[in-house]
């Protein structure tokens, strides 16, 4: 009989809560993907799995509504579309800068090769994607930790 801790136990203990988000067909239009409620939340991790290739021009990026404040991008903007995303490829990010959010990156682009998943705080307001192409499908996963307590990040 085994007594380990079981994958899923160890991912939450490590990462967090895990939570995904399918973007449905991309549209040319800003979509809320996930919903952040009660607080500051530190997301440990975040990446995007392609499921349906990405084959037309689409400038993507994600970003932060807060309830209160200003909108900001949580990555830099990157074209997904021109040079295919195929399904099975993985959406991660870059280095960040002083003056710019980490670069959102994609193995078919130049910009491209594997990244890392992104690693963020984030407060209450929604976390959305902003898209300007007219294919394709993204699954987002997100593990967090909550700052404040009874804080929340959950699929919108």
């Amino acid at each position: 009989m085994s007594a380990g801790i079981k994958g899923n136990q160890q991912r939450t203990l490590l990462l967090g809560t895990r939570i995904s988000k399918d973007s449905g067909t991309l549209t040319s239009a800003t979509k809320t993907l996930f919903t952040v409620a009660g607080g500051e939340c530190l997301i440990t991790a975040m990446y995007g799995l392609v499921t349906v290739s990405i084959t037309v021009a689409n400038t993507y990026y994600l970003q932060l509504a807060p309830t209160t404040g200003q909108t900001a991008q949580l990555c830099t903007s990157l074209d997904i579309g021109t040079t295919d995303t195929t399904a099975g490829g993985l959406l991660t990010f870059g280095a960040s800068s002083s003056t710019a959010p980490p670069k959102l990156m994609s193995p078919s682009t130049a910009a491209g090769g594997y990244g890392q998943p992104l690693s963020a705080v984030v407060t209450t307001g929604s976390i959305q994607q902003v898209s300007a192409g007219t294919d394709g499908k993204i699954t987002w996963v997100i593990t967090y930790v909550p700052l404040t307590d009874g804080a929340s990040i959950v699929a919108a």
